[in-house]
């Protein structure tokens, strides 16, 4: 498993009581000690856009399935080139005998737009779309490897018990997009999608990870906030449109014979 983060570690876990041996990177000398404690053997592993440091091949060897869980951090990092930096990675991949992978992504691979479109797990993105995208350059470079297998995992904004983004809009002003749909997913179901795809060895495809959330943007929020005695975001309502997406899973659950829990809206 590459990156061990939030999701990662809580994941690695589920697959150790289920059975799996585990391993995983960190960047970060400190955690290293963290997960061998959990039962992980744990790696020290950073990507850059020309070299990898760290014992890669012996973190890839021995597996035959990777797991790839790694935020891009293009926010942080807006000059990375991150296609660089996981071509880089890929051939290390193909080097290995690692035959399938898991990518997992992200909702933000589509556009927010005044229509509010509909995306399912099949939508052909635009050539103008591709060149813009940095993140859909990367899954379509894992889709087109013919030495290994890859499904892709877009899952919308992560929550748990211990994670809401309600904690940063709260008491914001002017908050934009007031009616946009919702799109986000609760740890759990993300662990049940991923472990799904594990036993079902259903690799080759790509796959969504939203709950269906059938309230809008500042319903869910506002309501949220109430909860966690926050103060409310304020959402900017001169506007009368919002833009958005929908992102629709229903293939997901078909194909893999699950259903997202409504968790999010609970917590």
């Amino acid at each position: 498993m590459l990156g061990c983060g939030w999701l990662g570690s809580s994941l690695a876990e589920y697959l150790i009581a289920e059975n799996y041996y585990i391993k995983a990177s960190t960047t970060t000398e400190k955690k290293l000690s963290q997960l061998e404690k959990k039962g992980i053997q744990a790696f020290k592993i950073q990507l850059f856009e020309n070299k990898i440091e760290g014992d890669i091949e012996n973190f890839l060897n021995e597996s035959s399935i990777l797991i790839i869980n790694i935020p891009p951090g293009l926010r942080s990092q807006p000059n990375l080139d991150y296609v660089a930096k996981m071509k880089n990675f890929i051939q290390a991949i193909k080097n290995s005998k690692i035959k399938k992978v898991i990518y997992v992504s992200s909702t933000s691979v589509f556009s927010d737009k005044k229509s509010i479109p509909t995306y399912t797990e099949n939508y052909e993105f635009t050539h103008s779309e591709i060149q813009n995208s940095q993140l859909i350059q990367v899954e379509k470079a894992f889709q087109n490897q013919v030495n290994f297998q890859t499904s892709i995992v877009r899952f919308g904004g992560l929550v748990g018990k211990d994670r809401h983004p309600v904690k940063y809009l709260a008491g914001r002003k002017n908050v934009k997009n007031p009616l946009a749909p919702v799109n986000l997913i609760h740890k759990k179901n993300c662990i049940k999608l991923l472990n799904a795809i594990l036993k079902q060895q259903a690799f080759g495809t790509v796959f969504h990870g939203v709950e269906n959330i059938p309230v809008n943007k500042s319903t869910f929020y506002s309501s949220a906030a109430k909860k966690y005695n926050l103060e409310e975001p304020q959402f900017d309502t001169t506007t009368t449109k919002s833009v958005g997406k929908v992102i629709n899973a229903k293939q997901t659950q078909t194909k893999l014979k699950i259903e997202f829990e409504q968790l999010v809206q609970n917590i």
